[in-house]
């Protein structure tokens, strides 16, 4: 007698499993890991400066 296996033991991360999306779930915690430390870093002295810069002509250049 053979034993057939149902289609939650043939397909993880499918039905009856509590993680339907599998490895893509996985895949997105590690892309928000990534984000996050990506987030997390402080913004350059020069980058800074330039956005400031930046806003000041903005601001010139507008008319009052």
């Amino acid at each position: 007698m053979t034993k057939t296996k149902t289609q939650s033991e043939q397909r993880p991360g499918r039905a009856g499993s509590t993680d339907i999306l599998g490895t893509n779930s996985e895949i997105g915690r590690k892309l928000r890991q990534y984000y996050d430390g990506l987030v997390s870093e402080d913004v350059p002295d020069r980058f800074a400066q330039l956005l400031q810069e930046l806003d000041q002509a903005e601001s010139a250049a507008k008319p009052e």
